[in-house]
């Protein structure tokens, strides 16, 4: 028989918060109320990176405030924690080896081997094990560039870009071999078709028999609800599972900025609007194809995840089906996580963890992403202020 609730409320901040203290309630208060500020996450991201940079002695206070929030810690074994906190709530966590734009052969080589590490730990504790893994902390971004542009390479570059493709199936690979899904996220369009075909390749090499790799589609893209529907042709016709995350997107302003300066098209939807009824339309394009498709909703957006929680009962798929998950990241929207998974939905929080100083491009993009993402950060504060008052 198929359950499901008749009314799903995220304002319940009892349930969203039960498994934070209040002390840990106002330090994200007061990450929040910075982020609220444009200006200043500007300012102090600028001034962060340059302290980072001249060796300054600042990495304590990073790691008491933003970190905090958003990260799990410097390694594996620094998430435990949180690691074992989400799991006493129902939701998988899914460990993020948040180190990029490395620019040698040793770098990349070490983040193949901490992803290794990362799916042998998901196989080890999880029940639905996941990992994700960046292309740029696989390769240079000016060589996936050259290769996005079908620019012709010399010979040491092919034999590097021999090399990313190695170092990437070897890590497919073993997820197969553990059956341990893997995310290969998105990330800026001037590199993103090169990403594409090797997901593809990835995709068709290993999720013959089950769902292993899965690409990430980032809907404020106008372009990615036809390529959606071009990989579900893809995968009938090479007869492959078809794994999909899909997002809003973490690039906005970048893609915005770069397409006037560079006088291009911009890639980016003309508003909010074009980016939610695409988000809305993907996630129903791939319920309608099931049967084919697993998906990941990673969202923080509360009408989007109801839409699919209708979605499902409409088509009377069970809410713990695991073909379906919901996903948010670490230290945000904790009110959909936690209230969704305390229903029986299947929720998965990207839990990123890293070195303080190489952590910091995920943590600015997080900030400046919530300064641009309309009534957000006000929402993440209401909510913790609202609890804080409930407590008394």
């Amino acid at each position: 028989m198929i359950r499901h609730e008749q009314h799903i409320s995220f304002d319940d901040t009892e349930k969203a918060f039960a498994h934070k203290t209040t002390a840990e309630l106002k330090s994200s208060r007061f990450v929040f109320k910075m982020m609220q500020n444009p200006t200043l996450v500007d300012v102090l991201s600028r001034m962060t990176l340059f302290a980072l940079k001249i060796h300054l002695p600042i990495e304590w206070a990073i790691k008491r405030t933003i970190f905090k929030q958003f990260c799990g810690g410097t390694t594996i074994q620094d998430c435990t924690k949180n690691y074992e906190l989400l799991r006493k709530h129902n939701i998988e966590a899914i460990l993020d080896y948040s180190v990029e734009g490395q620019e040698d052969d040793k770098a990349f080589d070490f983040v193949e081997k901490e992803v290794i590490r990362l799916i042998e730990n998901a196989k080890k504790h999880a029940s639905i094990p996941t990992t994700c893994l960046k292309m740029t902390g696989l390769a240079r971004l000016e060589l996936l560039e050259k290769v996005n542009q079908d620019k012709e390479l010399s010979e040491k570059e092919k034999q590097e870009y021999n090399r990313v493709i190695k170092r990437l199936d070897h890590i497919c690979k073993k997820a197969s071999e553990l059956e341990v899904r893997i995310y290969i996220d998105a990330e800026e369009t001037w590199i993103q078709e090169a990403i594409d075909r090797l997901a593809e390749v990835m995709m068709q090499r290993y999720n013959k028999e089950k769902t292993i790799v899965f690409t990430t589609l980032q809907m404020y893209r106008h372009d990615r609800l036809a390529y959606l529907h071009r990989l579900i042709e893809l995968s009938k016709s090479q007869n492959f599972y078809l794994g999909i995350k899909q997002v809003r997107g973490a690039y906005m302003e970048k893609e915005r900025e770069r397409a006037i300066e560079m006088n291009y098209p911009s890639p980016i939807q003309p508003d909010k609007l074009a980016t939610d009824r695409d988000y809305n339309e993907g996630l129903k394009v791939m319920i309608e194809n099931i049967d084919r498709v697993e998906i990941c909703a990673g969202t923080h957006n509360e009408e989007s995840a109801m839409y699919l929680t209708q979605l499902l009962k409409e088509k009377a798929i069970e809410k713990s089906d695991t073909r379906v998950f919901f996903s948010q990241l670490f230290g945000m929207s904790d009110n959909i996580s936690f209230i969704l998974a305390s229903i029986g939905y299947n929720v998965s929080k990207y839990l990123p963890y890293g070195p303080v100083r190489f952590t910091m491009p995920y943590l600015i993009r997080r900030a400046e992403e919530n300064t641009s993402v309309a009534g957000q950060m006000g929402k993440e504060l209401r909510l913790v202020d609202q609890e804080i008052r409930r407590r008394g």
